[in-house]
């Protein structure tokens, strides 16, 4: 049943909106228009107003929820866009614009529309509002003022051959990770930068730098640390892009490649942010965690570098024979011919899950959590691989 949560400015009386209707009976019309015709008329919304402020005028204030309700309904275009690709993580709530005002009181339409179905839903919605107010104190303008003078990018598939050339070993991205969803804090005296030299002299090949806040507790500030302490591993921003302006970001932040997840992104997305890449000279892993989502990355051009994730990213169980299913039969082939590299994700602790997921086809893996908890991570590399891997 759907419900109304209200906060008032000064008390909270008790009052009913019951009659106002769900924003979820409104006509599904967005596949029926391109993005550039959607509708911006007040009919196709509830009739809500706000009382005009002392301080804004009704004009202003007319203008301002126009533009709100304008990108709400690119954001609800970008989900069945998604949904008809077999993409079941939404963008952002259907719902309807998020805040309404009725006299000095604020609520907000509270039902299945608006509530996260799985944590990697939950994680996305708090990143659109996180990116667009990074976005609004850094534009992509002032961004591309220091990419001018940014260090060149290092060679993240070159460094991954060369190190898997050289062990005969799948090469190793080696993960700087403080915490995650699923397990809480992983290493309580967390130095990114000690832990960064540690895999480096240990034999990573790359490593892969957390920069999600809330829920992975990384930041941009440990990649560009890592990056100026003088660490000569090629370095992945691990991050949950929505927008091409993450990308940017990452580049002057010091990434030289950048995951994209299928899980998250429609192939128009993952086709533009692969060009910004290849113009930023970023590598871009793409993520796939189903047959569907590889049929899909495999079909776009420009793919050079795909992760398979053992984890099931909607309910963070974890099976390495993913890996293995995913690169059976024509997936495999097509991998071969393209000469993409595949890098095994997630559920790597032992000598003979790296030797599982290299029979299957890969030639690169992301292994964090084994590593990370170890008191010497660089030793925690030699248990994992069984070997000495360093050079």
């Amino acid at each position: 049943m759907e419900g109304l949560v209200m906060v008032s400015l000064k008390t909270t009386p008790i009052i009913s909106f019951q009659s106002i209707p769900s924003f979820n009976h409104r006509p599904n019309f967005f596949l029926r228009r391109s993005l550039m015709d959607l509708p911006l008329r007040r009919s196709n919304f509830p009739a809500i107003r706000a009382q005009q402020s002392d301080t804004v005028s009704p004009k202003k204030e007319e203008e301002d929820d126009d533009l709100k309700i304008k990108e709400w309904e690119v954001g609800m275009f970008q989900n069945e866009v998604a949904a008809s690709q077999g993409i079941r993580i939404r963008r952002r709530p259907s719902t309807g614009p998020p805040l309404h005002y009725v006299g000095p009181f604020e609520f907000r339409l509270q039902n299945e529309g608006n509530t996260p179905r799985n944590i990697l839903e939950e994680i996305v919605w708090h990143k659109d509002v996180e990116v667009s107010q990074m976005k609004g104190k850094k534009p992509l303008a002032a961004l591309n003022k220091f990419i001018k003078n940014a260090p060149p990018t290092r060679d993240f598939l070159g460094a991954l051959k060369a190190a898997h050339s050289r062990t005969g070993l799948p090469g190793l991205i080696a993960e700087v990770k403080k915490a995650s969803p699923s397990r809480g804090i992983l290493r309580e005296n967390f130095d990114p930068v000690m832990i960064a030299r540690a895999y480096e002299k240990g034999g990573a090949a790359c490593l892969s730098v957390l920069t999600d806040e809330k829920y992975f507790k990384g930041s941009f500030e440990n990649l560009e640390a890592i990056r100026n302490a003088g660490v000569k591993c090629p370095l992945l921003c691990k991050e949950f892009v929505i927008d091409a302006w993450q990308i940017y970001y990452a580049r002057i932040k010091g990434a030289d490649a950048i995951l994209l997840i299928a899980a998250i992104l429609p192939d128009l997305d993952i086709r533009y942010m692969i060009k910004i890449c290849k113009l930023l000279g970023l590598a871009a892993l793409v993520e796939v965690h189903d047959e569907r989502e590889m049929d899909r990355v495999l079909g776009i051009e420009g793919i050079e570098l795909i992760g398979i994730n053992n984890r099931n990213l909607e309910t963070f169980e974890v099976d390495i024979s993913n890996t293995k299913k995913l690169l059976e039969g024509e997936r495999g082939l097509m991998i071969r011919q393209k000469d993409i590299i595949v890098v095994g994700e997630s559920g790597l602790f032992t000598p003979d899950d790296i030797a599982y997921v290299q029979e299957a086809g890969v030639k690169a893996v992301l292994v964090g959590e084994s590593i990370v908890t170890q008191s010497d991570p660089g030793k925690g590399i030699t248990e994992v691989f069984g070997k000495d891997i360093s050079l």
